[in-house]
């Protein structure tokens, strides 16, 4: 069998006008047609041995180790999921059963499905998860185990009955992975360790359909190996996953990263940046993308926003929001963060695929007709045109003429619909009914001070981000307003956590995905998770804002199963309220220029084939095993 030998990088290109340097590693003496390769986003890990994925121990998650070897109750994909169910009874055997006030639920679980050691998987080690982690302060779920759960326990092999201390009909959720989920742990291999919160897992005990084959000891890179009794895992019903092998490396800067794709040496790229991914797309007949052609990238169930520090004056003030969202002229954003190349959303939910179909389209006549009162005039704010325009724009170019789509339904999924029209006279207007005034071209706070703000971005690290925030802080400059852009790094620790910030660029909305629920993000904005001004806020509502009306409608949630029809009208009210309220201005998609090379895999999911999110980190895409198919002959 031939055995693959990494190419030296050493091929220039003109359009990055950059080289790489030649790399050996061990995992390239590996049968290249059998291995697969994919780019870890986290970088190379600082204790590459930490495999205890409970405890937060500077070990890496998006090594392959959740993606490969985890494994819980249940998944929901954040894409259509394979047969078009987004909705995956993973260990369960079936979805999770509450009584009728929502205080107990019952799982079945599946037989036949064994550790990567040979023993079997059953109950037992769903409580043991539960009862070592609400033991142990620390461990990553204890906290939320803790608040929620009265009791635990195993009626059989195959049936855990939950008893909560309060209703929550979405208990399940801490079980259920989007991005990652509470994984289950071998009770037979931690029940003999003295201490979990130091036990380091090495060669970590697998229930996915990898094992751990090696490791680079400078934290580099990770080899899986499919396991030989791969049947017996719940990755099986689905089919033989194809790679023997799958590498999860560190492949440097994005220059870096484009180089190895075009030499054949990564096939997947987690993230790029606009320009890597023209380059590639220019270069290369070999690469798939999210979209065939522009604008690629595929969008995470995140929504990047301009999120305000409500708990701080101004932006307590619902007019200021609003005047500050008509300054932004969208399209002048998107060029310059995405070049373009960005879904937009007026509203306050992710431009998925399926929020698309569930909130976007069916939103649109309520936003035509949605309007504001100014203090001297009512507006109606919408433009729904924003989205067509960009690919007007776009089609000017000579470079992606011929890939922008045409079809007006195929430009609102690339591009989004419609946004805010830039409304100067209006932002005077609400600023004025805000108590602002203007002197000397400059405008003043209510109490006669300059109105400074400051708009802290996340510098490199996100650089689509940093551009968009950079530019907002120039049109509201351009307004007379004194407006920059400050990077931060660490900007969820530093600034968002402890409420250190006026506004950011930053998201506080992570759906679901593939599901239109929209309590993963929902309940955590209730007042009762905000935090008083100098204390920590817990995650996700990083604007601070509460609002009676919002914690009627999350209540009313709470309040019924998760398939529940209702949950939908609820979640168009929040739309609404948000809206009207306008707590961040919601901009686009995280757009993910994830690129995949078909030179030696092909089967990979795309808007055509949308089975589960190409973006390699999440753990779903362990779907993409038993979906790529070899390109070329052993």
């Amino acid at each position: 069998m031939q055995q693959w030998k990494r190419l030296a990088f050493g091929v220039a290109l003109a359009a990055l006008g950059l080289t790489a340097a030649a790399k050996a590693d061990d995992y390239t003496s590996l049968p290249r047609k059998e291995t697969l390769i994919v780019e870890n986003p986290e970088g190379t890990i600082k204790n590459p041995g930490w495999f205890n994925i409970w405890v937060n121990g500077g070990g890496g998650v998006s090594t392959g180790l959740q993606q490969l070897t985890m494994d819980t109750l249940w998944y929901i994909d954040p894409e259509q999921g394979l047969g078009g169910a987004s909705w995956d009874n993973s260990l369960a055997a079936d979805k999770p059963q509450y009584n009728a006030d929502f205080t107990e639920m019952t799982v079945k679980l599946r037989k036949g499905l064994y550790w990567s050691d040979g023993v079997e998987f059953t109950a037992d080690d769903v409580v043991y998860t539960v009862k070592t982690q609400m033991d142990h302060p620390g461990m990553v779920w204890s906290a939320a185990f803790s608040v929620q759960v009265a009791s635990v326990e195993a009626t059989d092999p195959q049936t855990v009955v939950f008893k909560l201390k309060k209703p929550n009909s979405r208990f399940h959720a801490i079980f259920t992975v989007r991005w990652n989920g509470a994984w289950i742990m071998p009770k037979h291999v931690f029940e003999k360790v003295a201490d979990p919160l130091r036990y380091d897992f090495a060669n970590p005990v697998s229930l996915g359909a990898y094992k751990l084959k090696a490791y680079d000891p400078q934290g580099k890179w990770y080899t899986w190996e499919k396991r030989d009794d791969w049947q017996r895992t719940s990755l099986a019903r689905f089919g033989e996953p194809a790679p023997k092998y799958v590498t999860y490396t560190d492949p440097g800067p994005p220059d870096k990263r484009t180089i190895a794709q075009l030499e054949h040496n990564l096939d997947i790229i987690h993230d790029n940046t606009p320009e890597g991914m023209f380059t590639l797309k220019e270069k290369s007949k070999t690469i798939d993308t999210w979209f065939p052609g522009f604008p690629f990238a595929h969008p995470d169930p995140t929504l990047p926003a301009v999120i305000f520090n409500t708990q701080d004056p101004p932006f307590d003030n619902a007019d200021v929001r609003w005047a500050l969202a008509l300054l932004i002229d969208i399209k002048a954003v998107d060029m310059a963060s995405y070049r373009g190349a960005a879904t937009l959303s007026a509203l306050g939910v992710p431009p998925t695929a399926a929020t698309m179909k569930d909130y976007q389209a069916p939103m649109q006549d309520w936003l035509k007709n949605f309007e504001i009162d100014t203090g001297k005039s009512k507006i109606k704010p919408y433009d729904p045109t924003v989205g067509q325009q960009i690919a007007d724009i776009l089609r000017k170019q000579p470079k992606f003429k011929d890939q922008i789509p045409t079809d007006p339904q195929a430009i609102s999924g690339a591009f989004g619909y419609g946004w805010w029209k830039p409304d100067p006279k209006a932002a005077g207007e609400l600023l004025e009914k805000a108590g602002f005034k203007k002197s000397g071209g400059k405008w003043l706070t209510p109490d006669g001070q300059p109105f400074k703000i400051r708009i802290t971005v996340e510098s490199d690290t996100r650089s689509v981000f940093t551009r968009a925030g950079t530019l907002i802080a120039q049109q509201w400059a351009s307004f007379g307003i004194d407006a920059k852009a400050m990077p931060a790094e660490k900007l969820w620790q530093v600034a968002l956590q402890p409420g250190d910030f006026q506004v950011a660029i930053a998201w506080s909305v992570e759906t679901w995905g593939g599901d239109p629920d929209l309590s993963f993000f929902l309940d955590s904005w209730h007042s009762q998770f905000v935090a008083k001004k100098g204390d920590n806020q817990p995650p996700r509502n990083w604007q601070r804002w509460s609002n009676p009306e919002l914690d009627k409608i999350i209540e009313s949630i709470r309040g019924i199963s998760a398939d529940d029809p209702k949950g939908m009208e609820l979640g168009n009210d929040y739309l609404k309220l948000v809206a009207r309220e306008m707590p961040t201005i919601p901009l686009m998609s995280y757009n993910v220029f994830t690129s995949m090379d078909t030179t030696y895999w092909t089967g990979y999911p795309t808007i055509s084939d949308p089975y589960t999110d190409p973006v390699p980190n999440w753990a779903n895409s362990r779907l993409m095993m038993v979906k790529l198919k070899p390109a070329q002959p052993k």
